[in-house]
């Protein structure tokens, strides 16, 4: 079930919220159970044949975690963690990498092992990194709860089930033993509505009207197509304001959602475009995956602890295997590996001008320069997170630094009949006429990725509209007027005029 469609909107959000609110005034364990046959049935909309592999997971997690709680011998319980956290990957790479393995055996070594194709459960890399979460920290004495109806809602919970974001239990099961989580407070339901409007906004506005560009020109690549220039940065700037807005439109619903129930999610963006280093767009994008990385994979490897050389290759494996996390296919490595090699650079740069550590930037000249190279470097990386293979990211990144010519729509041709004097590189139809899918021949596409610009670089980020932030530097909803309620009704009534093309979170192929 899709947050952004109407059975969730007008049918399953309010029959599971007025439920939830109701059996709270008869019994909160009741409540607790509601919520949480509920998200497993918002799971089961999808494919109910895939709920049989969630319980399982969610039932040998838990009593997995409890006896490792109980166990009092050092090696048991180390021994219980390594058999816990390795049924968890095996069931991941079984049915997320195992074709992808066979298929990548098969090209190297040029055999012909043959595998049906495995269906990808939705959400299994999130709900197994977070039990896999859950399992260290009992192991470490960090997690002493053990109550089955808050486990299952700790996973299961609908709002961050499907793609995130990933959680630790101290931040959402120690709320269902609070009392004031099962009395309906109306300041969260209005942050929260609010909240949820505007991700729906950015998914069915933003994201999915990007989308069109986007997939026109790396479809055109992937079959062979040379884009020049101009459709090359419009496909891949596309793709990279349809990537945040998909994204961060997904988990504002998740975070709104679930603080209509009055439960409270860690934030996931924090306005990364503005990021001035690489180092700083980790830190804002997809926070808590990033904190998981750091928490569960860097650290453990040694961290920064163990020397310079040590810490760079730290860096380049979890990174490698944070691309890999988010897809089957080697361009995921190779974007992974390229953001590890960018950090090792940043790492680098801070030490030779004898900081250890990012600085603020000089001036507003320098801010911006450092802003602008961090983005383009970032949009770069989505290139290979976004092709199919090499051969199209390499098009298309042939295409960025002009290799494969200049082509100008025909509206802005009109405007530009001086280019004709430029050289033969020049041309006026070119790939724009061979791509049916876009809209190249009309302002509109330009507009959208300038419109896109504006809202990341010069609005305030979500969280700081709704006063979720305790750094934002302008808070303009935090408490709601009938102007602030009027202009979210109309923006709740545009998006509902796009629901007719509901179109899956990208995330979720993840």
């Amino acid at each position: 079930m899709l947050f952004n469609s109407f059975p969730f909107i007008f049918a399953f959000l309010p029959i599971v919220f007025l439920g939830f609110f109701g059996l709270a005034r008869i019994s909160r364990s009741l409540a607790s159970v509601w919520l949480g046959l509920a998200s497993v049935a918002f799971y089961a909309y999808w494919k109910p044949e895939f709920v049989v592999l969630l319980l399982a997971s969610i039932t040998c997690n838990f009593l997995m975690a409890s006896h490792i709680a109980k166990e009092s011998r050092q090696s048991r319980r180390q021994r219980l963690l390594v058999w816990a956290i390795a049924i968890n990957l095996a069931a991941l790479v079984y049915f997320k990498y195992m074709n992808f393995f066979v298929d990548s055996i098969n090209t190297l070594a040029d055999t012909d092992i043959r595998l049906e194709t495995i269906a990808l459960p939705l959400g299994i890399s999130f709900f197994t990194f977070t039990q896999i979460a859950f399992l260290v920290d009992t192991y470490r004495g960090m997690s002493r709860e053990f109550n089955p109806s808050h486990y299952l809602l700790f996973v299961t919970w609908f709002p961050h089930l499907i793609a995130g974001p990933v959680l630790h239990h101290k931040e959402m099961m120690p709320q269902f033993e609070q009392a004031q989580t099962y009395r309906l407070d109306w300041n969260n339901l209005g942050t929260g509505a609010t909240l949820f409007i505007i991700g729906l906004a950015k998914k069915v506005l933003l994201a999915d009207t990007l989308a069109g560009d986007a997939n026109a020109v790396f479809n055109a690549a992937a079959t062979g197509v040379d884009p020049g220039v101009i459709a090359a940065w419009v496909g891949a700037l596309s793709y990279t304001f349809q990537l945040y807005f998909d994204f961060s439109g997904y988990s504002d619903m998740a975070v709104g959602l679930s603080l209509m129930f009055g439960v409270r999610l860690p934030l996931n963006f924090d306005s990364p475009y503005k990021a001035v280093n690489i180092v700083d767009f980790w830190r804002r994008w997809h926070m808590t995956l990033s904190r998981f990385l750091r928490d569960y994979v860097y650290i453990p490897l040694g961290g920064n602890r163990l020397g310079e050389l040590r810490r760079n290759v730290n860096l380049l494996v979890t990174m490698l295997l944070g691309g890999l996390w988010h897809g089957a296919n080697w361009t995921f490595v190779a974007w992974g590996g390229f953001h590890g090699a960018l950090l090792v650079i940043n790492h680098a740069w801070w030490r030779w001008q004898g900081t250890g550590e990012a600085k603020s930037p000089r001036n507003r000249l320098h801010q911006i320069w450092t802003l602008a190279l961090t983005f383009i470097l970032v949009v770069i990386g989505w290139v290979y997170f976004r092709s199919a293979d090499f051969s199209t990211a390499h098009r298309m990144i042939a295409g960025m630094f002009g290799f494969n010519g200049l082509s100008l729509p025909k509206w802005l041709s009109a405007y530009a009949g001086f280019a004709s004097n430029l050289g033969p590189q020049i041309h006026f139809s070119g790939l724009f006429s061979e791509l049916p899918e876009a809209h190249f021949d009309s302002a509109w596409t330009f507009g959208m990725i300038g419109l896109s610009a504006c809202i990341v670089w010069f609005m305030p980020n979500s969280q700081q509209l709704v006063g979720l932030q305790a750094s934002s530097v302008m808070v303009l909803l935090p408490n709601p007027t009938r102007t602030v309620a009027v202009a979210m009704g109309v923006l709740f009534a545009l998006s509902l005029t796009n629901l007719s093309r509901v179109s899956e979170f990208l995330y979720f192929q993840f």
